[in-house]
């Protein structure tokens, strides 16, 4: 730039916006270039000396003496002539203030230009025009129409914040500050929230449809299930007249089982009764057995005395 403008003479604006700033070092070159116009170490020392070669037939036809420092302070006002400087910064938070502080070039060799609230007409004039790419599908509104709306609304709510700031100045004396940045950030956020909501509600839509078409599958297997529970019906009305039937014989049968039971009941009490009848004649026997047994040991003692020589014996007598 410093070329063009000090040497072909061109017309030329550098602008720099707060944002651009990253670190506050890049005001240094910015801050010399303002209260000096010049930035030292831009060029070598042979860079700057052909500069001043291509500048010397110029500065002679204007009447510079051909000296080193001459020729510098021409090519220097013809910089300061065709090269401007535009800064854009921000008043809001604390970086304005520092860099103003530490880079006083910003201050005192500028001229302030400040940019005031926008008014009511333009405010909705850019959120029409930011959401003329919106589509807004409503029944029975037309689309300008709630553009329309939702614009003006906007603007309600940013000039609001404003009277809000306002306020808070004149009660807390302080400073809020609400740039047409914050208005476009809230366009953005707008649109960018009815994105996220209507990706919501399409994915809902989605579900729905899924929903419903396993809800139609359901009812269709549904039916299926219904005609062949009827064709199962009938064979259980069919297995549960059999059933019948067969309960009807399994009772005639126990019927009969019961009065065989109730005469094996009166035969088991007879043969009982017979049982114990028995069991008591047993004991009898076996009570006159038990005064028998002694005798009967007395009478094998007894005999216990004879023998082959003495039955011969007896045999022999008449």
């Amino acid at each position: 730039m410093f070329q063009k403008a000090g040497v072909a003479g061109s017309q030329l604006l550098f602008l720099l916006t707060d944002t651009q700033i990253t670190v506050d070092r890049f005001l240094v070159p910015i801050n010399d270039l303002l209260s000096a116009g010049w930035i030292p170490e831009l060029f070598a020392a042979d860079e700057l000396d052909a500069l001043l070669s291509k500048v010397r037939a110029e500065a002679k036809a204007n009447g510079c003496p051909d000296t080193p420092e001459q020729l510098f302070q021409f090519f220097l006002d013809k910089v300061r002539k065709n090269l401007h400087l535009g800064l854009c910064f921000s008043p809001v938070g604390d970086a304005f203030r520092f860099r103003a502080r530490k880079f006083p070039g910003v201050i005192s060799c500028t001229n302030l230009d400040w940019f005031h609230e926008w008014p009511r007409e333009a405010l909705t004039d850019v959120a029409q025009r930011f959401l003329a790419d919106v589509e807004l599908l409503v029944e029975g509104r037309d689309e300008d129409e709630l553009h329309e709306a939702i614009a003006a609304h906007m603007s309600e709510v940013h000039l609001s914040i404003a009277d809000a700031n306002e306020e808070f100045r004149r009660t807390e004396r302080r400073n809020n500050y609400t740039t047409p940045t914050s208005f476009l950030e809230l366009i953005s956020f707008y649109k960018l929230l009815l994105g996220q909501k209507r990706g919501r509600i399409t994915e809902q839509i989605g579900r729905l449809e899924v929903g419903l078409q396993t809800m139609a599958g359901t009812t269709t297997q549904v039916g299926e299930l219904t005609k062949r529970l009827e064709v199962k019906m009938v064979d259980v009305r069919k297995e549960r007249e059999k059933t019948d039937a067969l309960i009807a014989v399994v009772g005639r049968e126990s019927e009969a089982a019961d009065v065989e039971a109730r005469a094996a009941a009166a035969q088991q009490a007879e043969a009982t009764q017979l049982t114990n009848e028995a069991n008591a004649e047993k004991a009898k026997a076996e009570e006159e057995l038990s005064e028998a047994v002694p005798a009967m040991r007395a009478a094998e003692a007894a005999v216990d005395c004879l023998d082959v020589r003495a039955i011969q014996e007896l045999k022999g007598m008449g």
